[in-house]
């Protein structure tokens, strides 16, 4: 058992439950959908409810620093209130629960920002959430179908229970895009596999930071910027938009493999590549990210924390006005830091220190941090204190 922690913030953790899930394993029916009638009718018995409930006991020690946003009855709230989670339910699902309740209560989940959206279910369940949240925040599976071919599920249900503590407790946990997988069950049904690309979730990877390092050594910091601007510069010109460049060395190396100058202690902007202004008061910036939205345009922000502090927001960038931040919103925040700063946080939380607490609520939770070319993890933003 990891030892439990005090946090100030509840981790928001969004569980949705397919409780038709696995129904025709047992009864040799290779799947669930459109035959759960008939599974019933021959005695099977769902998996999804119990394989969730060994998550949640495994979770119960983190009870109080948790806050479960989830479905109504079978789909998760009764389970996680009969354990004695702090529940709140986005979603009133029908009796029995179908995959548009899934897909209703993954954007609502979605909608209440949750940190991380555990689900219960097979490759449909996550076909299901990925066509309603994409890649816009991190989802787990806990095993509980009959076919599981997607690379979005825990190997175990004691494996996702481990990967949640490891971010309640502030862990690095890496983050990466996963295959979503079908395979189309009549077909199967009559001897033919085929399985299909059906899309992808961001899915935080397993084990613990230390474990996915992918080189021995210390850090050489200079390659590692390098490698940290080549990642961000390429979303850059794939998404287009307004991006607000932070003060520190690690964001001015994202100017430098742009070939624009950098103010090091000032926010400078960037759209399409073209510098549009250099060392932005509050004012020029809210300017230019009103226009951008009137426009609907993205407004990026590439940020670095203080060294030694944490600090992402507050701190040597009070430009960075409640207005901006909105703007920006947490899913805008593009962290950059070396994996050896962050290590040297020692698991506390990067901290914000802004003018506004409705603000400090929306933006605290798991943000991506870009430590490399193609190499992201997630870290908790916190308020500070």
């Amino acid at each position: 058992m990891f030892p439990v922690k005090v946090v100030s913030e509840k981790f928001r953790l969004g569980l949705l439950v397919n409780p038709l899930a696995g129904l025709g394993g047992t009864v040799a029916l290779k799947g669930s959908d459109g035959v759960a009638a008939e599974a019933l009718a021959r005695g099977a018995v769902a998996q999804a409810v119990a394989r969730t409930r060994l998550v949640l006991a495994a979770l119960l020690p983190w009870r109080d620093a948790l806050l479960i946003l989830t479905a109504s009855g079978e789909m998760g709230a009764v389970l996680a209130e009969e354990l004695g989670f702090i529940v709140e339910t986005v979603h009133e699902a029908a009796v029995p629960s179908s995959a548009a309740d899934t897909e209703a209560a993954a954007a609502a989940l979605k909608a209440a920002g949750v940190d991380l959206l555990l689900f219960a279910g097979g490759d449909g369940t996550a076909r299901d959430i990925c066509r309603a949240v994409g890649l816009s925040l991190p989802v787990l599976g806990i095993p509980a179908g009959v076919k599981m071919h997607s690379g979005v599920f825990a190997v175990t249900p004691r494996a996702a229970a481990n990967m949640v503590q490891l971010l309640l407790q502030g862990e690095m946990v890496l983050v990466d895009n996963a295959e979503v997988r079908d395979i189309d069950e009549a077909a199967l049904r009559a001897g033919k596999v085929q399985a299909r690309h059906f899309g992808e979730l961001r899915v935080p990877s397993e084990g613990r930071y230390l474990q996915q390092v992918k080189c021995n050594g210390p850090e050489v910091e200079a390659l590692v910027l390098q490698e940290i601007a080549a990642d961000v510069v390429e979303r850059m010109q794939e998404e287009g938009g307004l991006w607000l460049i932070g003060p520190g060395t690690t964001p001015a190396a994202v100017m430098a493999a742009l070939g624009l100058p950098d103010t090091l202690l000032g926010i400078d902007v960037v759209r399409d590549g073209v510098l549009v202004a250099t060392d932005a008061d509050a004012v020029t910036l809210e300017c230019l990210v009103a226009e951008a939205l009137a426009q609907s345009q993205p407004c990026r922000l590439v940020i670095s924390a203080t060294g030694g502090q944490g600090m992402l927001l507050g701190r040597g960038n009070q430009q960075l006005t409640p207005v901006v931040l909105r703007a920006v919103g947490r899913s805008g925040l593009v962290v950059v830091a070396t994996q050896e700063k962050l290590s040297a946080l020692g698991g506390r939380p990067l901290l914000m220190d802004v003018p506004d607490a409705a603000l400090e609520a929306e933006l605290t939770g798991l943000v991506e941090v870009v430590s490399g070319y193609r190499h992201h993890l997630l870290y908790r933003l916190a308020a500070e204190g």
